[in-house]
């Protein structure tokens, strides 16, 4: 049975509007993350000084004053920001307790080689261990992301079917799966691939029982509202947008023309920034990113 915590939150991402930020960026993307930031690889020495970093980088974000639940509805986290602290308080905890910020966490360990067009899922064998440590973190959902990057029939139903089998064991440990099936935006064939992806996904959601659901986390399509049916979804809590590469410009003005879709994108803040000059840089593209949810 779903706690009062458990409870607020959904009734947050169902109800409010908003965006949901993502900070998960972890392993071989964390040193792009940092160098967009304005935190050159010279200035630390291993792992362990990198993540260090990134958390001194996600703390300075999700404790500036204009970071907070009026605008933006979760956060998701990578499991290294999980195991830190904010002020005293578990990194979820405190985006929740004192934020109004849902947290969800990234739970995938990367993308397998590409067949069939597709990068599938990494296997997972500590993923029901990782769950429950999430349970006890005022964790909401997690986010497990694969790649399109052609339309492979066989590729793309391959990669549902497993984002799905994933998903219904993260509900069984009673959270709230996001699933990213990522289509590249570069792909020769996105549009078809499009396609081939909703096709899959919806037959995939009938097959849910009556009372699950899931958000979606998708690529910004070709065609201006493709995903109106998924966004409609009776199975479907939310679908929420990735920029993919895209310019926050861009993926900004594109998500104006999908009604239903939320932002689930990351922000590049500069480290040298003064912190007034870093609180209106947040400010504004915070702002830029709510109104584009909000069409």
């Amino acid at each position: 049975m779903a706690s009062q915590v458990q409870l607020d939150m959904l009734a947050k991402i169902n109800n409010q509007n908003g965006f949901i930020a993502a900070l998960d960026q972890s392993g071989g993307s964390t040193p792009k993350a940092l160098g967009l930031y304005g935190v050159e690889e010279s200035e630390y020495q291993g792992d362990e000084e990198m993540f260090a970093k990134v958390h001194e980088m996600r703390t300075r974000i999700i404790t500036s004053s204009v970071f907070n639940g009026e605008r933006v509805l979760g956060a998701i986290l990578f499991e290294n920001t999980l195991d830190r602290d904010i002020l005293g308080q578990s990194t979820s905890s405190y985006l929740w307790n004192v934020k109004q910020v849902v947290p969800f966490l990234k739970v995938d360990k990367g993308l397998e080689a590409e067949v069939n067009g597709t990068q599938l899922l990494k296997a997972m064998p500590d993923l029901d261990a990782l769950l429950a440590k999430a349970n006890t973190q005022n964790v909401f959902g997690t986010k497990m992301r694969s790649v399109v990057k052609l339309a492979n029939a066989v590729g793309v139903e391959a990669l549902i079917e497993q984002q799905f089998a994933v998903a219904k064991q993260i509900l069984a440990a009673g959270l709230m799966p996001i699933i990213e099936p990522e289509v590249d935006i570069y792909s020769p064939e996105k549009a078809a691939a499009e396609a081939l992806l909703k096709a899959s996904i919806l037959k995939h959601l009938d097959n849910l029982a009556a009372d699950q659901q899931v958000m979606l986390k998708l690529t910004l399509p070709e065609t201006a509202n493709f995903y109106q049916d998924l966004v409609n979804h009776p199975k479907v809590l939310k679908v929420v947008a990735l920029s993919g590469g895209y310019s926050r410009v861009i993926a900004n003005s594109r998500l104006t023309e999908n009604n239903g879709m939320i932002a689930s994108f990351s922000r590049a803040l500069c480290a040298k920034q003064s912190d007034a000059e870093f609180e209106a840089t947040m400010d504004s593209s915070i702002e830029s990113i709510y109104q584009a949810s909000k069409s």
